[in-house]
This record gives structure tokens, sequence and C-alpha cells, in this order.
């Protein structure tokens, strides 16, 4: 399968505001460290817990919290969630650590990560699988395990040489990853893992998956296994900018994230009514649990658009 920049398609609109937002990040930085390292706290320990739950570990986000910063055992919980939790949590500070010394993709860095995301849990950590495996509900099975090394070297060479846009490259990195399959167990860990080091090393901020789109994210890779990356671009283009809005909030005051109840008192509309566009996509807005938030900034664009 060939991939070029106009075979998938990211809606005009969305491309444009997160554009927007990563060029207003770009002209504050360098970004205050301190405040860069509270921001980096937070999203390691959110997208440790996303990650692990979308592939099942039951750790709620505060139990999560607890085992990464208090080193408490949860009782109920099995040992094997705990693990992963650390686990990933030490790979998303790797993640960083190769970003921060600008290191590229590779079949060695991919395994880096590997080996720290399944260590205590798989016999070949870090290593690629020699043996074929079925992915349960899934329609396709993985290529034979004796075509991973070629599949894996084809991959990085199409990193370094496919002209896609970052975000429309970035959706490509973890699709590829995900179908290759390489290794026994953690391949969506690891591809959100790499995602985010492709991601960073374009200057933009680390993404969440979250497991409240879980449906949502496998059935668009479904949709990517049969040729259409384009609403896997448009999955990751709404993480990537809600990403930029959570560091924004964390740096310009008309940027602060606050509930939509709140927002709601700024205008003449009604917290429904900029729920409702909030879930259109016609306002930015993040949803964390069962609340919307936006800002002040992502609000007067909106009224802007609509006047």
């Amino acid at each position: 399968m060939k991939y070029a920049d106009t075979d998938i398609i990211i809606n005009r609109s969305l491309l444009n505001r997160l554009e927007e937002k990563k060029k207003r990040l770009d002209r504050l930085r360098p970004l205050k460290k301190d405040s860069l390292q509270k921001l980096l706290e937070d999203i390691r320990i959110r997208h440790t817990y996303h990650s692990d739950a979308i592939e099942g570990n039951t750790l709620t986000l505060q139990e999560t919290k607890l085992v990464l910063e208090e080193g408490i055992t949860i009782g109920g919980k099995p040992l094997k969630d705990h693990i992963e939790a650390k686990n990933d949590a030490e790979a998303f500070d790797l993640m960083i650590k190769l970003s921060n010394e600008k290191k590229a993709i590779t079949q060695e860095t991919i395994q880096q990560i590997h080996e720290v995301v399944t260590k205590g849990l798989l016999e070949s950590s870090g290593r690629y699988r020699t043996e074929n495996v079925r992915i349960g509900g899934s329609k396709t099975s993985p290529p034979s395990y004796l075509k991973i090394l070629k599949l894996m070297e084809e991959f990085i060479s199409e990193v370094n040489s496919l002209k896609l846009h970052p975000i429309k490259m970035a959706t490509f990195i973890h699709f590829k990853l995900v179908a290759i399959h390489p290794f026994l167990d953690g391949n969506g860990r690891v591809a959100r893992l790499v995602t985010n080091l492709y991601i960073i090393s374009k200057g933009y901020s680390p993404i969440i998956l979250k497991k409240e789109d879980r449906r949502r994210y496998y059935s668009v890779l479904q949709k990517a296994d049969k040729g259409d990356l384009s609403p896997f671009a448009e999955f990751i283009s709404r993480a990537v900018n809600e990403s930029l809005m959570t560091y924004l909030s964390s740096f310009v005051k008309d940027d602060f994230l606050v509930p939509l109840k709140e927002l709601a008192k700024l205008s003449s509309y009604s917290q429904e009514y900029l729920s409702l566009r909030a879930r259109q996509g016609k306002i930015d807005a993040v949803k964390e649990g069962n609340v919307w938030y936006s800002s002040k900034h992502a609000l007067n664009q909106y009224l802007k658009i609509i006047r």
C-alpha cells in the first residue's frame, strides 16, 4: 500500500485550529521549566492510566496515581496491573529522555521502549515475536513472524522517506506498528509511546488516547486496516488539539481550562448549548470524565466565527 499526503484527509478547520495553537505555543518557548515539569508529571500519570486501561488494566486514575507517586499496592487489584503501571510510567520517562536527546525512531529505540513496557511481564521483552498470533475480536491477523524483520526494516525506511504532514505521519506510525504487531504483547502501548516520540520531535505536545474513546479508537484502526487512514488521522488530530489546549492552559491565562458551566457565565449561551457545540467539535473543548472544559480564548474564537 502506498501512502501520500493527499491520501489522508483531515478536516481543514480542525487542522487549522491545532496549527494555530502550535504557533502560539511555539511563541512561548522556551517554556518555564517548573511549569513544564509539573505538566509532564500530570500527563505521565494520565497517559499511563489511559494507555493501560485501553488494554484492560483495572486500576483507576486515582489508584494509578497512588501506585506511581506513593508506591502503594492497591488491595484486590492484580499484581500485573501494578507492574504495567510502573513499567508504562518508566517507559514514558524513557520516551521523554529519547526525545530530549533527539533520538530518531529506529528498530533499536522501539525495542528499547518495548523492553521497559513489558519487563517482568514477558520473557521475550524487547525482542520481536517468534511465533504467530491472533488478535481477539479482530477480523485481520498479524503477519507471520517470519516477515517481521523485513516489515520493520521497510517501516523505518518509510518513516524516513514518506512526505507526510506530521499529524499524518504520526497516524501512519501508530497504525503501521499495530498492524505489523512485532511483539507478542505490548504492541498498543509501545505504538502510543513511539507515536508520542515522533509528535514531540515535530514540536507538538504529547497526546493521550483515552479509555473513554476505546471503541472509536479500535473502529478507526479497523478502517485503517482496510486502507483508509483518514478517520484515524482525524482521531489523532483531535488528541493533538486537546493536548495543545492542555499545554496552553498551563502557560496562558485566557487559555486556562474551566468547566463549561463556568464558561457559560461569560457568554449569552447556556451550558447545554456550549456542551452541544463541544460534542460537535465546533468549540474547542476537553472532556475529563463526564465534564467538558474549555477556555475564554476558545469561546472568543467560536464567537468570532458565528458572528
